[in-house]
């Protein structure tokens, strides 16, 4: 008989996710959970592979222009089939954001790359959901701001 806890490691360890990821070797930096409970476990080299976008915006936590380039937040939902109608957040930190997939989806880019290079951990990556906060005052309100997680490594999709 197997015991409960070596079945869910089994489970774990078998799943199509992990086992990509496994042969792969890439490090996973995204993890985003759809509302129908799928996990998908994203490299860099998966987000590279949607539609790609970017912008140079101040921020309020850096100094000076910053360039960042990664996938829009709705680009990446549409690609992975997402339809929910909230979304939650959450960093490495522990940091969540929950809020309606409306409020936050607009102009939201997950940025994977600042300045043209990978961001690390202590560099407020490796992703970054950051807006183009320059382009229009609407993205310059503490809603916003909160919303614009960094070391974002999951989103929960659900209805």
């Amino acid at each position: 008989m197997i015991r409960p806890a070596a079945a869910l490691l089994a489970a774990f360890l078998l799943s199509p996710a992990v086992c990509v990821a496994q042969e792969t070797g890439e490090q996973v930096i995204l993890t985003v959970v759809t509302e129908d409970g799928t996990h998908h476990e994203l490299s860099r080299a998966a987000l590279e592979a949607m539609p790609q976008a970017g912008f140079s915006t101040n921020t309020i936590w850096t100094e000076g222009p910053q360039d960042f380039a990664g996938v829009m937040l709705d680009v990446l939902l549409e690609t992975l089939g997402a339809k929910g109608t909230h979304i939650t957040l959450g960093a490495a930190n522990g940091y969540r954001v929950d809020r309606s997939a409306e409020a936050l989806v607009d102009g939201a880019l997950v940025s994977y790359l600042r300045n043209g290079a990978p961001m690390t951990l202590r560099d407020k990556g490796p992703v970054w959901l950051v807006y183009n906060y320059d382009s229009d005052p609407a993205y310059r309100t503490e809603v916003i701001y909160a919303n614009s997680i960094w070391q974002l490594d999951r989103i929960e999709i659900t209805d």
